[in-house]
């Protein structure tokens, strides 16, 4: 029996052990396996900033905040709002009188997406929720008058959606904030009158799966205490086994300390990374907030959603696509159409992204570009150009007689040739059935 024995002081010690606050012990945390397994995230930038649509969600830090200022943001206020109109008159404005949480969950679950990360508070310092520590300047106190946090957070959640919440560390105007950047981060009056307390609030009240961190960067992670908030987070808040978060707790720290690594935004590795990522990106390309003038040659096509989609989870990614929605609380059509669009083709696909591992290879390009996932001892290829014939080549896999190639949506096996009598397959091609996003994928089945 002693053995047992020790076998279980040894896991509750291993079960119960806690993270100490330095990036060591932090670092070393495993992810939560859903994150991975999930592959698609929608990524939602709303707040104040969308009551104006114009330029981006930095507009008000273009308009009042950088020197010299933006003069397009400039001439903008000057043409459509009388003298003296300040930023913070825009609040009202943002009536959020058409969201339907209900139906924004229906487009996220019909996207195919895994988890849903919304603006909890972005730059600007305006909550979507009713935060004690952000007085008037909150989605309960003004404007929608309503908790879109929590809102939306019980619709997603209903739909078997991980609900995650983006929170700037800094905020642009905030006058403690600005007095201890004056005192060269010396002070901390800004976070822990704010910022800590804040959190702890969001986190304890809507028990965040995802914690986007944000707007860090001007300050040393010491400065906004990060290490001694995630060993809570980790430890001791209602989200510890479940929540994962990136890697934006300081200057310094982008792709090198916290869960997973953004890096940078729109972030795309040259090869494989040793380390879990994810690439955050904008339907629109010029903004992640919504935008009133935006046009159609800015948005990101069906075919290069896929294509990216693909070429991030090969690559050991996660994929958090944003969209933009009006100040009315509407998603707008051309986003929506896109989400719904990657949906279906997950529909047919999906068995080859969710859950998948990178492969020993992720990409060729033999006959047209092919990249590479992995469950076991299957292989997936994704075919991201039409071939110009009905075959493609494939020199990577490792074949046998046993090997079965099918074309996800069809279970009929096609027919295939060796390249080389145990690597390499030529595969004679079905007419490949019309898609939008003008990505198919092959399974290969290696049978021991």
């Amino acid at each position: 029996m002693l053995p047992v024995a020790l076998l279980v002081i040894a896991f509750v010690a291993r079960t119960s052990a806690r993270f100490t606050p330095d990036w060591k012990s932090l670092d070393a945390r495993p992810l939560p396996t859903w994150y991975d397994e999930a592959k698609l995230g929608i990524f939602i930038h709303w707040g104040v900033f969308s009551v104006p649509g114009f330029g981006s969600e930095w507009f008000w830090w273009r308009w009042q905040g950088q020197q010299p200022p933006d003069q397009s943001c400039v001439n903008y206020m000057s043409k459509n709002y009388p003298p003296g109109f300040s930023y913070p008159e825009f609040a009202p404005q943002f009536h959020a009188q058409f969201f339907d949480p209900e139906e924004w969950a229906d487009i996220f679950k019909a996207s195919g997406a895994k988890y849903v990360v919304l603006t909890a508070k972005h730059h600007e310092g305006f909550t979507n929720w009713g935060s004690p520590n952000s007085w008037n300047w909150n989605s309960v106190d003004t404007g929608p008058h309503r908790d879109l946090v929590g809102d939306l957070g019980e619709a997603v959640r209903s739909r078997s959606l991980h609900y995650g919440l983006y929170n700037s560390l800094y905020e642009w105007f905030h006058p403690l904030y600005l007095n201890d950047k004056k005192n060269g981060f010396k002070t901390q009056e800004f976070v822990m009158h704010k910022l800590l307390p804040e959190i702890y609030n969001m986190v304890v009240r809507y028990r965040p799966e995802v914690i986007w961190s944000d707007g860090d960067w001007e300050a040393p992670d010491t400065y906004w205490n990060s290490t001694e908030l995630l060993a809570w987070l980790y430890n001791d808040s209602p989200v510890k086994d479940t929540v994962v978060t990136n890697d934006r707790w300081g200057a310094g720290c982008a792709c090198k300390h916290g869960g997973y690594y953004n890096c940078e935004d729109k972030y795309t590795p040259g090869k494989l990374p040793k380390h879990k990522w994810e690439k955050c990106t904008s339907v629109d390309t010029l903004s992640w907030g919504y935008r009133r003038n935006m046009k159609m040659k800015e948005l990101m096509d069906l075919p290069t959603i896929i294509k990216d989609l693909v070429q991030t989870v090969t690559l050991g990614g996660n994929y958090l696509l944003n969209v933009g929605p009006t100040p009315d609380g509407m998603i707008p059509a051309v986003f929506e159409e896109r989400l719904r669009s990657v949906g279906a083709w997950l529909e047919i696909n999906g068995e080859a992204i969710y859950a998948s591992k990178p492969w020993r290879v992720q990409t060729e390009n033999s006959t047209v570009p092919i990249w590479y996932t992995s469950k076991g001892t299957t292989v997936y290829a994704f075919i991201t150009t039409k071939p110009p014939k009905p075959a493609v080549q494939l020199l990577e896999p490792k074949t046998s007689p046993s090997t079965k190639v099918t074309l996800l949506g069809d279970a009929t096996s096609l027919p295939w040739s060796p390249v080389h009598p145990d690597a390499g397959l030529n595969v004679l091609l079905p007419e490949l059935p019309y898609t939008p996003a003008q990505v198919w994928t092959l399974k290969l089945e290696f049978v021991q």
